[in-house]
């Protein structure tokens, strides 16, 4: 992965941890920056190819972008506490990172996890928000998802299960998630594991906190849902990013969210499911239309 496009930065909380996050420039640009938050497990490596095409000065009109690691995620400190790993304090942590980096109203790119905190932002400091793009992500989870990803947050930590070389890395993130992504090659497969696990002397280790698997519960009966939050992105511009293959977010509640929300823009990526990866160009050009169409002079 190269590394010559963006710069590391690391911000301390309130209860002082460092947070991790990468910045791509786009020198002389006036468009409003966009940051990326990532998935429950994920860090800010996910969102390489998009950040470089969206800070890319050949574009024509480059924006700069900033991609966070949550607390006990990617390069960021682990929390000692496995209770902070919980979506009101990740949203208090970005909070924290937009003024810290002088970024309010900046565009939001939040893939699952990070798009719940997004929400939930909406509902505690909508001020800071510019339009946000929600990535396979809405105020109603679907049961089936949730509970495979149950099934394999922090199970690659154990140290019995966690692989040696990254070609073991590749063979544990296919074996998760072939069936929402069928179409991916064995080299893809290895890019995908770089991008989940940390490296240590050429070697994969966990990209994330164990204890994080600890603070995921499936309640019994039906699921809560936010439609609260969402609806108090009424007066933001919403993208929602579906993928095709998603056991997570319904064409139904994508559906409901269009009618709460009559100027949602919509696009679904083919044959990737939860969550799209965001490298294509077509998905790429469409987030990058969108945020245009909302920048404001």
């Amino acid at each position: 992965m190269a590394r010559t496009n963006f710069n590391e930065i690391r911000i301390t909380t309130r209860d002082g941890l460092k947070l991790y996050a990468r910045h791509y420039p786009a020198a002389g640009s006036r468009l409003n920056p966009a940051l990326c938050l990532p998935g429950l497990t994920r860090n800010s490596r996910d969102f390489h190819a998009l950040a470089t095409a969206l800070s890319d000065p050949g574009s024509g009109a480059p924006r700069a972008v900033y991609t966070l690691d949550f607390r006990g995620r990617g390069l960021s400190d682990r929390d000692g506490e496995p209770k902070n790993y919980a979506v009101p304090v990740e949203a208090e942590d970005v909070i924290e990172v937009v003024a810290a980096l002088g970024i309010a109203g900046a565009g939001i790119i939040g893939t699952s996890r990070g798009g719940l905190v997004a929400m939930v932002l909406a509902a505690m400091k909508p001020e800071i928000l510019g339009p946000v793009v929600l990535n396979d992500i809405g105020p109603v989870l679907e049961s089936t998802g949730l509970e495979r990803i149950a099934g394999y947050v922090g199970k690659a930590s154990m140290p019995g299960a966690r692989p040696n070389t990254w070609a073991e890395a590749a063979a544990t993130v296919k074996a998760i998630d072939q069936q929402q992504f069928p179409d991916i090659s064995d080299a893809g497969w290895e890019a995908i594991a770089r991008q989940r696990f940390n490296e240590a002397d050429g070697r994969p280790v966990p990209g994330y906190d164990g204890a994080i698997g600890r603070s995921i519960t499936l309640p019994e009966g039906p699921l809560p849902t936010l439609w609260p939050q969402f609806d108090a992105m009424s007066a933001i511009p919403v993208m929602v990013v579906r993928g095709a293959l998603t056991n997570l977010l319904s064409e139904e509640t994508v559906a409901e969210m269009g009618r709460r929300h009559p100027g949602l823009a919509v696009t679904s990526v083919a044959g990737q499911g939860h969550a799209p990866l965001l490298e294509d160009a077509s998905t790429i050009s469409a987030i990058s239309r969108f945020l245009s169409l909302a920048d404001k002079p």
